[in-house]
């Protein structure tokens, strides 16, 4: 599904997925004796002392049925055997624009309302779940159980692996995004600071800055080691050394999530090698990705990798396994290798098991976000790193890790920030196949 799908066969396959996701969840609804559940968009939220509201993204089951991101205060009621029903918040309004469907194929599924008033539908006599952002007094006064724990694990079970539907929506916003990756690339070889980098790239991935899923991570030299770096510079620096963009995109909901790292006309040698080397490990390791493989497995072995890249490049002077053991790849790289991507950039149900018991990170990776074995259908990250972080590196200094690392390669490398290279990439029956295109 990584071709381009065309408008009628996107149409056909969101049908398909609409009537799996309909007979999924009459079986889990049934199963719980549930007579139906409504799902809430959701509302944003206003500043304090203000009128102005922050950035709104619908609730994730609400958009597994619609894919509409920036539907607020509209509710979804599902029933065994019923056409859904969407009661669509549409109020008359002259200090903003009324909420509208898309001509897309799921309209003509659903029974529809719309509505002045956000208030739920009514509902019939039975046993209901509300899902989302719902106060319990609302619950209670509607009668329902509020997010209860098995149907909520029970439905982010069933977004673990995607419809060919969603991947080929996943493929879009990934060729959308790897347009703006491109376009911010030669802004800052142009000398581009880093708000016209990120300018650059919401021009060419054609994306107001509130559509992301996510604020751009746009770090020019040093502050490509701050790993969720959130400001842009307005001036560019004196010298050029490195840029590091994690930039994404949603296509109908669903979210690229794609970063690169690049060599500026002022780097080093050796961070050109770096990247290099950290670009060959990351296809080392989607190489590896298949059914039943496990991903903590995987991040084990990044470190291992990264080890032996780290003993290449002559950052330090040990073993790639003394290097793991003593905690120096864990200083160079703190994140884990990646996460479950979908209607969320880090996805749902990605630390339990098919049954929803906890597979909590392993101790010495707390920030581990995926640690159950691959099945096909996932769709996953993979975003190996090396980063010079000040912070992190220190603690080495007193301790024996200390003498296996070249302080002064460190110190050289330490205005170019990091390295993160990330590929979103979905698990088939045989292997696997990247969403991402090439730069």
């Amino acid at each position: 599904m990584t071709g381009t799908v065309t408008t009628s066969a996107l149409a056909s396959l969101q049908r398909n997925h609409l009537a799996a996701l309909q007979q999924a969840y009459d079986e889990m609804l049934t199963r719980l004796g549930l007579d139906g559940v409504l799902l809430y968009s959701g509302h944003p939220r206003r500043h304090f002392a203000d009128d102005q509201e922050a950035s709104f993204a619908a609730y994730g089951h609400f958009m597994h049925w619609t894919g509409q991101v920036d539907l607020v205060r509209s509710w979804l009621l599902i029933r065994p055997g019923k056409r859904p029903r969407f009661k669509v918040h549409a109020p008359d309004d002259f200090w903003h624009l009324p909420a509208s469907l898309p001509d897309e194929a799921w309209v003509t599924t659903f029974d529809i309302e719309m509505s002045r008033d956000d208030a739920p539908p009514t509902l019939p006599a039975g046993r209901f779940a509300v899902l989302g952002d719902v106060s319990t007094s609302l619950a209670e006064a509607l009668g329902v159980d509020c997010n209860p724990a098995p149907l909520v694990g029970a439905l982010d079970e069933g977004r673990v692996r995607k419809s060919d539907y969603e991947i080929a929506c996943l493929h879009s916003a990934n060729q959308q995004a790897m347009a703006g990756h491109r376009a911010a690339r030669r802004a800052f070889l142009e000398g581009g600071a880093e708000l016209d980098i990120q300018l650059a790239y919401l021009g060419a991935s054609r994306q107001r800055e509130t559509a992301l899923p996510y604020a751009s991570i746009v770090g020019v030299n040093a502050h490509g080691g701050v790993l969720h770096y959130q400001h842009y510079d307005t001036f560019p620096p004196a010298r050029r050394r490195s840029l590091l963009l994690d930039a994404g995109h949603r296509h109908r909901g669903y979210c690229a999530d794609i970063t690169r790292t690049w060599a500026g006309p002022g780097a080093d040698t050796a961070f050109a090698s770096l990247i290099e080397g950290v670009t060959a490990m990351q296809q080392r390791l989607i190489e590896a990705l298949a059914p039943g493989v496990d991903y903590v497995d995987l991040h084990q072995w990044m470190h291992l990798a990264l080890g032996e890249l780290l003993a290449e490049q002559d950052m330090v002077h040990c073993t790639p396994e003394a290097a793991v053991a003593q905690g120096i790849t864990r200083a160079f790289c703190p994140h884990g290798l990646g996460h479950s991507l979908g209607l969320q950039v880090h996805d749902v149900a990605g630390r339990v098991d098919g049954a929803g018991r906890p597979l909590p990170p392993p101790e010495r990776d707390p920030a581990l976000r995926l640690t159950r074995k691959l099945e096909a259908g996932m769709v996953v990250t993979m975003e190996p790193g090396l980063y010079v972080i000040p912070m992190l590196l220190a603690p080495l200094k007193e301790g024996t890790a200390g003498r296996d690392i070249d302080w002064r390669l460190v110190e050289r490398l330490a205005d170019h920030g990091g390295i993160r290279i990330e590929d979103n990439v979905v698990i088939t029956p045989t292997g696997y196949d990247n969403l991402t295109p090439p730069e």
